[in-house]
């Protein structure tokens, strides 16, 4: 283990975790406190942990802060039963902004909680055996895995397996219950100095961890873009093991070289009842090696990088006691949902519903929320949240079809015709007005941008075309905007950079294009590039494909 680190070297958030293992802080004697509307800065690095976020309302800021959580559940692969599904929709309106938010890790997320409705709202959830424990936080995060019933027959298995791995990898602190269950106010740092969680041990992981698993050839998960990746291999309809892949992950930080987004890479294959063991080792390594003195640099991916991909193996290898297999070839083909209704392996139905930048709300006509509520009711349906922010409705009886249908037209919510397909290609994290971290808009922004980015593909003759685009308010990248086709990172307000150049299986990078872009010039920056596109594609060329293939020093002048 490394341990050369002294004291006077570690970052702020190490220190904060050294002291208080148990991640306690004072949370517990605020939440007592009517008084105070919000937490110490300290406690707000402790609340990560517990699947909250401290915010303030930044459209409200000429006025004083106004200060808000946003609340994470831990949902393994997405998979939300009849009865959870409802539990959120009520707790959303109860104790939230009566939407609920869809992650692109396949979670829910409650945004506007006050702190007066933090207890009851985490204590309700925790009711209905759910819980927001790890969600957030230097530990590992939600664990993705196709969703989809049509991928494969071996979706169940994946998803199985993703659980499984879910729960091992979770941390013990007394803290969560203590104080969101319990409701204890002692101060547990001060009467447990000694606690260490037998995984992450005293001071956890020096940044997050993130899992997905795959089934080629669909990458719903962008693989490739996480710490740890299990590809499922299969031979005559079984699942024969999981290639391995490692150091994937999209952070950077505008102006410093030194932080970049990568790609994961291939380390060998294991058996499936292997993958605990490659687990814990894959995030003990992380822990033992991962930068404690700089954040921006703590991600597992530097390790690989500073280390190498031989290193890492060998490392891994003596931790675990046996060798890996060499990976087993596959090929993705595509990234992306299903939308409508389509068969299951299993002869069910399931139904794709896009949900525009992910987020589950009543407008207008358009009453998502509502409907998805009366539906779920109704017909007790399964729902599963997807990587790219959108939602299904699965194992759906042959005869149930035609009344879903016409239910969610009750509501305003179209089956057929959804959305173009740019649209339904696209993701977009929460940023303004509720994240500390963003520069410039993206939930707010995209659907005006995409809907001139469609009026600019129907001037080309491509109204009908597929572009995977996401944006992003900061660089950080929660929805990867570094693997799409287009991407759009937020550099100030208002202005963004633009990436082309990713491809539609999400598994290589994009790169720069344009720096400092103000959102009225987007579309009069890509132009050219269509116009390029429309003259000098190749056959049926993605647009990403094409971007990376021509696109030079001299295309950009």
């Amino acid at each position: 283990m490394n341990t050369t680190v002294t004291n006077s070297k570690l970052s702020p958030n190490e220190l904060l975790k050294q002291a208080d293992p148990t991640l306690a802080g004072t949370i517990a004697s605020t939440l007592a406190n009517p008084e105070s509307d919000r937490f110490s800065e300290d406690d707000n690095q402790f609340l990560k942990f517990h699947g909250i976020y401290q915010q303030d309302d930044r459209d409200q800021r000429k006025t004083g802060k106004q200060y808000i959580m946003m609340v994470r559940g831990r949902l393994p692969g997405g998979v939300v039963t009849p009865e959870h599904y409802l539990a959120f929709d009520t707790l959303a309106t109860q104790y939230a902004n009566n939407t609920l938010r869809i992650t692109s890790r396949q979670g829910f997320q409650f945004h506007g909680v006050l702190k007066k409705n933090l207890g009851p709202l985490i204590k309700r959830i925790h009711e209905h055996l759910l819980t927001t424990l790890a969600a957030c936080g230097d530990v590992n995060r939600n664990v993705m895995a196709p969703p989809t019933p049509a991928t494969s027959p071996l979706v169940d298995e994946v998803l199985e397996n993703a659980r499984r791995l879910s729960q091992a990898l979770l941390p013990v602190t007394p803290a969560y219950h203590e104080i969101w269950i319990d409701g204890v106010t002692l101060d547990l740092g001060k009467t447990r100095p000694d606690f260490a969680d037998p995984l992450y041990g005293k001071t956890y992981l020096p940044r997050k961890f993130k899992i997905a698993f795959a089934i080629p050839p669909l990458n719903d998960v962008d693989v490739h873009a996480n710490c740890l990746g299990f590809i499922a291999i299969s031979e005559g309809g079984k699942l024969r093991g999981y290639n391995v892949v490692a150091g994937g992950g999209m952070g950077m930080s505008h102006g410093n070289a030194a932080t970049f987004p990568r790609l994961a890479d291939e380390l060998g294959m294991v058996a499936p009842h292997q993958i605990d063991d490659i687990a814990k080792a894959v995030l003990t390594i992380h822990r033992d090696f991962g930068d404690r003195t700089n954040r921006k640099h703590a991600r597992l991916k530097y390790i690989l990088e500073d280390r190498g991909v031989a290193w890492f193996r060998e490392e891994l290898e003596r931790r675990v006691g046996f060798k890996l297999e060499p990976s087993k070839p596959y090929q993705f083909t595509r990234q992306g949902d299903l939308f409508g209704w389509h068969r299951q392996s299993n002869g069910a139905n399931f139904l794709g519903l896009f949900v525009e930048t992910g987020r589950v709300k009543d407008t207008g006509d358009y009453r998502l929320k509502s409907g998805l509520r009366a539906v779920v009711e109704r017909f007790h349906l399964e729902v599963r949240l997807t990587p790219s922010q959108n939602l299904l409705l699965v194992n759906v009886a042959d005869k149930d079809r035609p009344a879903i249908t016409q239910l969610l037209a009750e509501f305003g919510i179209p089956v057929d015709t959804q959305a173009a397909a740019i649209r339904k290609a696209s993701m977009a994290c929460v940023s303004l007005p509720t994240c500390g971290l963003a520069l410039a808009e993206s939930e707010r922004a995209l659907p005006g941008v995409l809907t001139r980015l469609e009026g600019l593909l129907g001037e080309f003759g491509l109204a009908d075309e597929e572009i995977v685009v996401r944006m992003t308010g900061c660089p950080n990248g929660c929805v990867r905007p570094y693997l799409a086709e287009i991407g759009f990172v937020g550099k100030a307000p208002d202005k963004y950079q633009i990436y082309l150049g990713g491809t539609h299986t999400t598994n290589r990078l994009n790169r720069l294009y344009r720096e400092s872009v103000p959102v009225a010039s987007l579309i009069d920056e890509l132009r050219p590039v269509v116009a390029r596109f429309v003259k000098e594609r190749r056959g049926a060329e993605r647009f990403g494909d094409f971007c990376a293939r021509v696109l030079t020093e001299t295309a950009k002048a």
